[in-house]
């Protein structure tokens, strides 16, 4: 058996051949890793949708607590306050698509000539405040819009099981009653020197 000897174009051969069984070699672990990760994301992203999915299983049950226990007692409250409340309607939506009014209200209670429209959270925040001021707006626009010569006034209340000092002052500022859970019940905080509610 005789051996060629080496030369200068052999080796170059010997380093183009190593050269593409590497890159060859590359490429499939990049394509492995890339299935893998592939793989890996798509059962990320699976128990991320699941986890996501529970959070707001449990979010809307702690809503319909709140809601519900709000409900039961608050009728009898503002009752207690001088309104003659004769109706509590939960979830009450209300939207003119034409106009861009949209909404929904968590607990509207109707006494004649006017309506409390309560906001409901379990923790109330200043910022919830805001919003359902505003949301109290939306809702004059939208029944005066309907045309129906419904001229009652509405007054807001937000309740939370977790109130703070702070939100529940800045709420009565804005002549909103504040409705705090007190037992098994809920109980309205007593307005402060002066308070008014304030009419939309």
């Amino acid at each position: 058996m005789t051996t060629q000897p080496l030369t200068y174009e052999g080796v170059l051969k010997m380093f183009e051949t190593s050269g593409l069984e590497f890159k060859q070699q590359m490429a499939e672990s990049r394509r492995e890793f890339d299935e893998r990760q592939k793989e890996s994301d798509e059962r990320f992203d699976r128990r991320i949708e699941k986890i996501s999915h529970e959070i707001g299983k449990l979010t809307s049950s702690v809503g319909r607590v709140i809601e519900n226990m709000v409900a039961g007692n608050i009728v009898k409250k503002f009752r207690a306050l001088g309104y003659d409340v004769t109706g509590c309607s939960p979830n009450k939506e209300f939207e003119i698509e034409a106009l861009e009014i949209a909404g929904a209200i968590d607990l509207l209670l109707d006494d004649g000539p006017v309506g409390i429209l309560v906001e409901v959270k379990t923790t109330l925040k200043t910022d919830d405040v805001r919003d359902h001021i505003e949301k109290i707006k939306e809702y004059r626009r939208y029944v005066d819009a309907r045309g129906f010569g419904d001229k009652r006034h509405f007054i807001g209340a937000v309740a939370g099981a977790v109130v703070s000092k702070e939100t529940a002052n800045f709420a009565q500022k804005n002549g909103m009653y504040v409705i705090v859970q007190s037992g098994d019940a809920v109980e309205i905080l007593a307005q402060p020197e002066g308070f008014k509610a304030k009419e939309w």
